[in-house]
């Protein structure tokens, strides 16, 4: 109950002026509403590698269908396809309709991600035939593209967890070949290729007259993951501009082999720039 500051006199807390004696209450100044967080975004260059999984003949299916029983179909091919992708390491950006599109390499990237993409791929299409076996009327058919490349990835405020858009012409990609894919089938492009076949058994495939390419985009269908771990490929080439750390890693091995005592080094660096490449 606030006292007059002239006669002090209580007052009721609804009083602008002391009862008594008509002096203006003072009043403490509101404390300042907190100004709502403001959300941090970022936008980094990575080489990616991007997912499109679509259902074929949907859009026929669906004119046949009441809006409420193509989601309650959807719902559930949905559900396996991101469990699938984000168990393998991978991160769901969108979906459109009924076609999932996913990135490996953002906002996490891993050594092996375009690996963790197709085996991903293997694992929804799986889940997907699991689907219609337990529900005869789903009849879900995909067909899944898988391309790597560069792309400019916009993170949210937590780079770990969240991811915004991402902008390249390997999301484009992508989304193009996949119509190049059997029924329940995988096919990626050539950089996806490259990096994988160590892991991945392939069969080449019929090029994919892309939309807005210049030249057929060759593609290959992916047949089976091998299991057992296989060393990959190391991509050649040299490296640029890092003469002063390959001198210090010389040093110290001719350090070793000459003292013959221990010694450690230690290389940290983004998926991509040449670590594997340095230590072969």
């Amino acid at each position: 109950m606030p006292f007059c500051i002239n006669c002090g006199q209580e007052n009721p807390d609804v009083a602008k002026f002391c009862l008594a004696c008509g002096t203006p209450i003072a009043t403490a100044p509101a404390a300042a509403a907190a100004p709502p967080p403001v959300e941090t975004r970022s936008e980094e260059r990575r080489l990616v590698t991007a997912v499109f999984t679509d259902i074929v003949g949907s859009t026929a299916t669906a004119e046949q269908l009441d809006p409420e029983d193509v989601r309650a179909r959807l719902a559930p091919y949905y559900a396996e396809v991101r469990r699938e992708l984000e168990l393998h390491g991978g991160s769901v950006a969108k979906f459109i309709g009924d076609a999932v599109v996913a990135l490996f390499g953002a906002p996490i990237a891993h050594e092996d991600d375009p690996e963790r993409a197709v085996r991903a791929a293997f694992a929804l299409t799986r889940a997907v035939e699991q689907l219609d076996k337990s529900d005869d009327w789903l009849e879900l058919n995909i067909r899944t593209g898988i391309n790597t490349g560069e792309a400019i990835v916009v993170l949210g405020s937590n780079p770990g967890e969240d991811i915004g858009e991402a902008a390249g012409d390997v999301m484009n990609t992508a989304a193009r070949i996949q119509g190049g894919a059997p029924i329940n089938g995988i096919v990626v492009g050539e950089l996806t290729h490259q990096l994988t076949k160590h892991a991945i058994e392939y069969r080449e495939a019929e090029p994919v007259i892309a939309k807005g390419k210049a030249e057929p985009v060759p593609i290959w269908e992916a047949v089976q993951a091998r299991d057992a771990p296989v060393r990959r490929e190391v991509r050649r080439g040299t490296l640029v501009g890092r003469e002063e750390e390959l001198g210090k890693l010389l040093a110290l091995w001719e350090t070793v082999r000459r003292e013959r005592v221990p010694g450690m080094a230690t290389k940290i660096g983004s998926p991509g720039i040449g670590k594997s490449r340095l230590l072969e």
